[in-house]
Parts: C-alpha cells; structure tokens; sequence
C-alpha cells in the first residue's frame, strides 16, 4: 500500500467493515502481554507454592529411586515405573499448568474477546510473496519489533542481574548446601527473579497492545470511496433504489385513483389541490381522506370525480388543512368536524334535491 493510499483513508471504519475483519481474524493483539500476564502468574505460583513443588518434587524422586533399590529392575517394568512417576509429578504440577492455561485464556479473552475463526489459518500469496515480505521486513512494524525486542534484552538482563545482585554471596554458597535446603532457596529465587522479570514486561506488554491497538485501528480506516461503495451494497444501487421508489409511487397512484370514484365530496383549493373524502358511517367514526394530490394529480382526482358525478366543492382554507395534515386512508381529525360536516350537509341537500337521495 502505498504511502497516498494511507493518506486517502481518512473514514472511521464502519461496523461491517469491523466485522468483517474481524471474521477473518485480524484482531488488535499484543502476544508481548500474553506472554507477560501468563509469565506473572507462573512467577506468583512459584513463590507462593515453589518451595512446596520442590520438595514434592523431591519427596517423588526419593520414593521411586528407593522402590527401585529394593526392588529387582527388569526391563519389563521400567514403563510403569516412568508411568507411575510421571503421574504423581502431573499431579504435583498441575495447580501450575491449570494456573497458566486460565491466565493465558483469560488474557487473550480480554484482548480480543471470544471469537473462532479458521480464516486467519487460510494460505495467502501475500505470506510467501518476495515482494511483500521485502515491505514487511523494512516496514515501520517490523523496526518497532526489534527496538521492542532489545528493549525486552536490555531490561530483562538488567533487572536479574539488580535482583539478585544482593544475593550473589548466597548463590555462591549454594553448591556448599545439601539437597533438601537447596531447592527451596532457589525456587523462591526463581519465583522472585521471574516475577520482576515478568512484571517489567508488563509494562512493555501493555504499551505494545495500545501500540498494536493505534496500528489496527489505522489499518480499519476507509476511503471516502470505499464508504460510498460499502453504503450502496448495504443499501443498494441508487439508480435501482429510485427505479423501485417510482413503480411504488404509481402503484400507490394507481389505487388512489381507483378510491376517487367511492368519495363522497372533493374539496379543491380552486385549482392546486384537491382531496376526496367519503364518509361510511358503518365503518368510521369521522370522513376518510381517500385521496389527494396536488397540481397534475389533483387535475386528475376533479377530473375522475366529474366522470362520476361526484361533487367538486371551493374550499381553499378546509383543503389546505386537509391536504398539509390528514394522510390518505386517515380519519379527519375532531377539529374539522364541523368544517367537513358543513360540506358534506351542503353535498347531501343537493343530491337530495336533484336526485331525491339523502
């Protein structure tokens, strides 16, 4: 990608973007951290129980190499004597295994949450191409990897050797010191130079994952482009959208003026508006607007009316409210009652007195 390229995305990411990502497994990860928070638990299990493994430990290899000299060796049972050790020593280290296996689950959980995915296993020719591999070696994260990776050197060596620099005189002594005082002082040793260690590298994990997190979210971003062409698959082509948008506006047209023949009345603005109105009085309460429209559409509505029959009413105020206010298929509301009543009252005594109807 070239440096315009990253110039060019400037979008935030959009949710589907993120998903999709993140379905084929590019997540915002530090394996720094991991190796961190799973290092400091091992080292806090080592202090707390350290001197406790090691004489298990111990007490395990006394017991076998005691029943093997008192007891004739034969081939044929040196299995079950490897078997029978090696399950009293899983036994022994298995708080230790489980302890790390839940912190490095826990810690992998917390960085990216619990997601399943086989696709970041996927082969690509991007990983074994020449040219891609040349970028990635001279890219500004694989310069950030070495720094980190002298930087872990320099800090790990440092902080052993001040860990147990007060306590040189001590391991010098310890060749001097019989087995069972042996192996506690040094577990607690390890337990405290691998805590300080791991700690350390906390602090260098936890920068790495916000680094790791500022390099994912720069990845995620979108060109403008890409924001466009991601909306119109969401949302579909605009040209189609529009297309399907007028055939609903004719099909709805359609039956509107199929409904203009069973009005009872259309009222007009004289000539801008129109809106048709029936009143069943076994199906509603108040007239139903049945139609309406302006200009050609309500040139249209007066015209199938007089085809009809249908009285066409002047009345700029009452058609301008209903036209702004009552949707087609509505009710008018309680304060047009009285306007609309009046229309309609004139509309009956005239079809009362040319056609003898009410």
């Amino acid at each position: 990608m070239s440096w315009l390229d990253d110039q060019a995305k400037t979008e935030k990411p959009t949710p589907k973007r993120r998903t999709k990502v993140r379905s084929e497994g590019s997540v915002a990860k530090s394996a720094d951290l991991n190796s961190a928070v799973v290092l400091t638990i091992a080292s806090l299990m080592l202090i707390w129980f350290g001197a406790r493994l090691f004489e298990g430990l111990m007490q395990i290899m006394r017991g076998l190499f005691r029943e093997m000299g008192s007891t004739e060796i034969r081939i044929d049972a040196l299995p079950t004597y490897l078997a029978h050790g090696s399950w009293q020593i899983s036994l022994l280290l298995a708080p230790l295994f489980l302890g790390v296996m839940a912190a490095g689950l826990a810690v992998n959980i917390g960085q990216v949450g619990f997601k399943v995915t086989g696709k970041a296993a996927y082969p690509k020719l991007s990983r074994v191409s020449p040219i891609q591999g040349f970028k990635r070696l001279f890219s500004v994260r694989s310069f950030v990897e070495l720094a980190k990776s002298l930087l872990k050197l320099a800090i790990i060596g440092g902080v052993v050797y001040l860990s147990i620099a007060d306590k040189l005189d001590d391991v010098y002594s310890l060749s001097d010191m019989p087995v069972e005082v042996l192996a506690p002082i040094v577990g607690i040793l390890l337990g405290r130079v691998f805590l300080i260690v791991s700690l350390s590298l906390l602090v260098i994990g936890a920068l790495d994952f916000a680094y790791a997190k500022y390099e994912y979210e720069k990845s995620l971003k979108m060109t403008k482009e890409e924001v466009k062409e991601e909306s119109r698959q969401s949302e579909g082509d605009p040209k189609v959208k529009s297309k399907i948008r007028e055939i609903q506006f004719k099909s709805a047209f359609r039956r509107m003026m199929k409904r203009v023949p069973e009005a009872d009345v259309v009222i007009t603005n004289p000539t801008h508006l129109a809106v048709a109105l029936r009143y069943d009085r076994a199906k509603s309460a108040a007239p139903v607007v049945v139609a309406k429209g302006a200009r050609k559409v309500a040139e249209r509505i007066k015209k199938i009316a007089q085809e009809h029959g249908i009285p066409i009413i002047e009345n700029k105020p009452l058609a301008q409210v209903l036209f702004k206010t009552v949707d087609i298929g509505m009710e008018i509301p309680m304060d047009l009652y009285k306007a609309v009543a009046e229309v309609l009252a004139y509309v009956y005594r005239l079809k009362k007195k040319y056609f003898g109807v009410a």
